[in-house]
């Protein structure tokens, strides 16, 4: 019965608009994916885009209400300042949405961003592409109330994405990750930042305490001569690693140590004089494409089969988090 059903569920018929670096990514794992049927794209850049369109087999609409017209679903990849209006004019049509994070470049958008699409019963989803990340996936089931979290996502420079802060560029991947991993209302936030090559900020550092004792400090930088991307939890009994960039995750475990340990059991003995055992785990990774992840997952929402990973709320949240912090910095 389920291959039956997949056989006559019809492909989404979607279209990209914004055929930059990332939009070509996008439409090139659309094309592959059987979920989809590739509409074609839009972009401003007319000359580009015509050969990019004969270069690929991809068809070129010089009209966005034209692409929005043939298609029930869109990735919007454009500059973050055209978020807002092209998801708008997409809503209106009918067309569920997939918008590159952030959602949009205002707090009281995204959440009418929210609120459009709910009345158009559409489905909305943000591309916070490491929730995908198989390291990420690897340690949820062992993140418990965690207590304390180190966060560093550091990048060489590269000018593109440099139309935001890098709170908005980098940080709010992990400001996304961190209200997953910590159900919990935030109490206080602390940020301080410094703009080395751009207008605005291009190294952060934000300390954030939530209500049931947890705190975190997240350090995001575009100026670095070396990339990282790694995330450590410490919580009762327990110490996790997140390595986004390598897509490894390593877990430190205690327990009461048995009465007859092993020759090579790890064995500590606390102030207390209670004698711990250490054991670690690297839970198993799968290598997937986190891109082609998150279209899976947005093409399931429309079918009805789930709930998004990142809905329009989460990337409203996510945004709200991030807003915070650059108000906290002085530029």
């Amino acid at each position: 019965m389920f291959i039956f059903d997949q056989i006559l569920r019809p492909m989404i018929r979607v279209g990209v608009i914004g055929a930059g670096h990332l939009g070509k990514i996008h439409l090139k794992l659309l094309a592959e994916n059987p979920k989809y049927d590739l509409i074609g794209f839009f972009d401003t850049n007319t000359e580009t885009s015509e050969v990019l369109a004969t270069n690929n087999g991809y068809r070129y609409y010089s009209s966005i209400d034209e692409l929005l017209g043939q298609i029930d679903a869109a990735c919007i990849v454009t500059p973050t300042p055209f978020h807002f209006e092209v998801a708008q004019k997409a809503i209106n049509q009918g067309v569920h949405l997939l918008i590159e994070k952030p959602i949009t470049t205002s707090v009281n958008q995204a959440y009418q961003l929210v609120e459009d699409a709910r009345e158009k019963n559409l489905i909305g989803v943000v591309g916070h592409v490491e929730r995908f990340n198989p390291a990420y996936s690897a340690a949820a089931s062992y993140i418990k109330e965690p207590k304390f979290i180190e966060i560093h996502r550091l990048a060489e420079f590269n000018p593109r994405g440099n139309d935001v802060s890098v709170i908005l560029d980098l940080m709010i991947h992990d400001i996304d990750i961190l209200l997953q991993m910590v159900k919990s209302k935030i109490t206080s936030i602390d940020a301080n930042g410094a703009a080395v090559v751009s207008s605005s900020p291009d190294i952060a550092s934000a300390r954030i305490a939530f209500e049931n004792g947890c705190v975190a400090n997240l350090t995001a930088s575009r100026i670095s001569l070396k990339n990282m991307r790694r995330t450590r939890l410490f919580q009762k009994d327990a110490y996790i690693t997140i390595d986004f960039l390598a897509k490894k995750t390593e877990v430190v475990r205690i327990k009461k140590a048995p009465k007859n340990p092993e020759p090579f059991d790890m064995i500590l003995q606390t102030a207390e004089g209670e004698k711990k055992q250490i054991y670690f785990e690297s839970p198993e990774t799968t290598e997937v494409n986190a891109i082609a992840e998150e279209h899976n997952d947005f093409a399931l929402a429309i079918e009805g089969s789930k709930d998004p990973n990142v809905s329009f709320e989460h990337g409203a949240k996510a945004l709200e988090v991030a807003q915070a912090i650059i108000d906290k910095l002085e530029f």
